[in-house]
């Protein structure tokens, strides 16, 4: 039976991700309150593997999961589910529009809806909860004075009414999410590679590191930045590049980037996901 951590509590999107995920497959699923304590559990063999946000096309990176990975756990990618969130206004039963004077959610959600908000609610104060699960926990034991912004799974977790569907302000709002294990997926031929590493202080080190993938012909889909924690202005890189570890130009690009740089960090081959929820 695969041990799977997602972040909870019940009714987060983590949780819809985990559940694409395992479809099909003999599972438990494990509920954690922070991403380090799931990436944690799966390093000491608590869990076998975690479901945990890397992405959002609004919002950008989580922060959280690419510092852990870079730093604190020695953890490969080994899958990607890519889940297109529908951002909705949950209340209690009889709550009408004029009763909200508190919205409720995770920063990203908040982040995600900023506009509705605007529109709808402006003299509306937002409250920053860790989950959306746990901002429509709130809204299920509380007043009529308050909404939150989350899934309709949380909707039904905890018995609240949709008083508004969509709101997110973009319709492309998709979260990425990475299934992080103690080894990397198998080659498939449709696949991506993930990496993280820093160069010298020099004029044009990250251009020379670059230039390898061009120079192997290598498709890079992303790249993203992150302070290196060790000094003021430095700074790491993650990469996300087409193909497998084990394809003769992605090995051989690898090999060069490695020697082209002071601190580099594989971090997992993997099926490239090409559906969306």
């Amino acid at each position: 039976m695969l041990k799977i951590g997602f972040l909870g509590p019940k009714g987060t999107f983590s949780q819809e991700a985990m559940l694409a995920y395992a479809k099909g497959k003999a599972h438990s699923p494990y509920i954690f309150n922070t991403i380090p304590d799931m990436l944690y559990a799966v390093q000491n063999g608590e869990i076998d593997e975690a479901v945990v946000p890397m992405e959002n096309s609004l919002e950008g990176a989580v922060n959280v999961t690419l510092d852990m990975l870079a730093w604190d756990v020695d953890l490969k990618i080994k899958g990607e589910i890519v889940v297109a969130i529908k951002q909705n206004l949950l209340v209690k039963k009889g709550t009408k529009q004029c009763d909200i004077k508190y919205i409720l959610s995770h920063p990203q959600s908040l982040g995600q809806c900023r506009k509705y908000i605007r529109a709808n609610y402006p003299s509306a104060e937002t409250r920053v909860f860790y989950s959306t699960a746990e901002a429509a926990q709130e809204v299920a034991v509380g007043g009529n004075d308050s909404a939150a912004i989350g899934s309709l799974t949380a909707a039904q977790e905890y018995g609240l009414e949709v008083l508004a569907s969509g709101i997110q302000d973009g319709e492309n709002n998709m979260t990425r999410f990475a299934v992080v294990a103690g080894t990397d997926g198998g080659r498939t031929g449709d696949d991506k590679t993930s990496m993280v590493f820093s160069t010298e202080d020099r004029p044009g080190s990250l251009y020379r590191v670059l230039d390898i993938f061009t120079l192997w012909d290598v498709n890079m889909t992303r790249i993203e930045s992150r302070p290196a924690k060790n000094e003021l202005g430095r700074y790491i890189f993650f990469v996300d590049i087409q193909g497998h570890r084990e394809d003769e130009d992605i090995r051989d690009a690898l090999t060069m980037v490695k020697r082209k740089t002071s601190f580099f960090k594989f971090l997992g081959s993997y099926p490239r996901y090409r559906e969306q929820i």
